[in-house]
């Protein structure tokens, strides 16, 4: 492996690397699935650090990129940086057919001029460098791969690129291990790294333990770009499983509580691992701002919500109300972005929770927040009816039942059901159906419906009632 060709916000000798690649960037990156600016052009680019792997003087290259991706900022939002995005970039004379779908393009200046750049995961190739250097704990100028001590990595894993995902980009080696690369990245401890860490640290079995990770950057803030974890060979995943179940006109019950349980272990574990906190009524006071000003700025951005605005901001002031009276309710912290694709089924009929990244569009300081527990059971609720939703008719009774098991799961561990705080639940409920409806309104028109759905139901449910029926 080479030495790194540039250091954080200091270009040594590839100055005009970014120039001949920038025209390239700009027509394909606005195509991939992780990326988060699309609908707006992309203007321009700042590279925060290139790293050369391997020299492109052979038969292959390939770079290590972390750049700036630049765009008009959203009509009324306030002036943005823009989001650095984390690429891997092959370099060859010219592609074999098999790696025809990673095709970047061809470049006409440069250093590279006359060759063809390519996404680099496609290639196994390079997806075998990323795990030697785990391995080896390498240093490679700005890169640190590093290696839990009691964790052995053995080579000779053959890697594959699994295409099903949307925010990161992930590759399985063998059937042992599973490389998740951050694609939208920034300074600071990631929770898709430090919760898994802590979690190990508790013995908790429900979430696979970090074997090795890359890191970029200096200390104390650095970039997490990628955390490798045991691959839980022959899983089903929670989403494709309950999809199947639907289609076979099966019901989910047995499954969504043991999964309430599965939560629950995971957010006991994590009350012993790191400090919970107690929310009265300032910190509710804030947190129920929050939701209205998400509130408010979807409505601005799907007119949709607009009927249902008044109902929706109902259930927050019933929240406000609450917390007024002198309730409180822990805070802890919770995985973040709960749902059904992010739970896994192995073969043994256990199931596992993946992914704490959290939701990646909020800024990471808000999402290594404590939160109340129930923040990922509204999650993983509307999960369910997003399941239900799916098939033709839908089968709004299939997740209703589901709804119910889960909790009632959750509560054997806990010994607290969430539906006995009803106020809470609805609020947090209603914050993931508005985020829903924003996401697909952006990228996913067809699926805005079910988001509405739940919209509708919730902006109309009387929140007195709610209240009363609460011991």
């Amino acid at each position: 492996m080479a030495e790194t060709v540039t250091t954080f916000g200091t270009d040594r000798t590839t100055g005009h690397l970014l120039t001949s690649l920038d025209p390239l960037l700009r027509e394909w990156l606005p195509r991939q699935r992780w990326f988060a600016g699309k609908g707006r052009p992309v203007t321009g680019f700042t590279q925060v650090a290139v790293t050369e792997l391997l020299p492109p003087d052979g038969r292959l290259g390939l770079y290590h990129l972390l750049l700036r991706v630049h765009q008009p900022s959203v009509l009324g939002a306030s002036p943005h940086p823009g989001d650095c995005y984390q690429l891997l970039i092959g370099v060859r004379e010219a592609l074999p057919p098999r790696l025809a779908p990673a095709l970047i393009g061809h470049v006409e200046e440069g250093p590279l001029a006359g060759r063809t750049v390519y996404e680099a995961l496609y290639d196994p190739r390079p997806a075998e460098v990323l795990l030697e250097a785990l391995r080896t704990r390498a240093r490679i100028g700005g890169l640190r791969f590093e290696r839990a001590p009691d964790q052995e990595i053995r080579d000779g894993l053959v890697p594959r690129l699994m295409t099903a995902e949307q925010s990161n980009s992930s590759v399985v080696y063998g059937d042992t291990f599973i490389l998740k690369l951050l694609r939208r990245v920034v300074p600071g401890v990631n929770p898709d790294l430090e919760l898994p860490l802590a979690l190990a640290r508790e013995g908790c079995a429900r979430v696979p333990a970090p074997t090795a990770w890359l890191l970029a950057g200096p200390d104390p803030e650095p970039y997490v770009l990628a955390v490798l974890q045991p691959f839980v060979s022959g899983a089903d995943d929670g989403w494709e499983l309950a999809l199947r179940e639907l289609a076979k006109g099966e019901d989910f019950v047995a499954e969504a509580r043991a999964l309430g349980r599965a939560t629950a272990e995971v957010h006991t574990a994590l009350a012993r691992a790191m400090p919970a906190v107690t929310l009265g009524q300032a910190q509710l006071r804030l947190l129920v701002d929050g939701m209205t000003e998400r509130l408010e700025a979807a409505v601005r951005a799907v007119p949709a919500l607009l009927p249902y605005e008044r109902g929706l901001r109902s259930a927050f002031e019933a929240l406000r109300d609450l917390a007024a009276e002198g309730h409180s309710w822990t805070a802890q912290r919770v995985h973040g972005d709960l749902h059904l694709g992010q739970c896994l089924r192995s073969p043994s009929g256990d199931w596992s929770l993946i992914d704490f990244e959290g939701e990646p569009a909020r800024p990471l300081a808000e999402r290594r927040m404590p939160q109340p527990p129930v923040r990922d059971i509204a999650g993983m609720l509307r999960s369910f009816d997003y399941a239900a939703h799916s098939v033709s008719p839908p089968a709004p009774d299939w997740a209703r039942h589901c709804r119910a098991a889960y909790c009632s799961g959750y509560a054997e561990v806990t010994g607290r059901d969430p539906r006995t705080d009803p106020v809470l639940l609805r609020a947090y409920e209603i914050d993931k159906a508005v985020y829903e409806v924003v996401y697909e309104a952006r990228h996913r028109p067809d699926w805005l419906p079910v988001p509405l759905a739940a919209v509708r139901r919730l902006a109309t449910s009387d929140p007195t009632l709610a209240r009363e029926n609460r011991p």
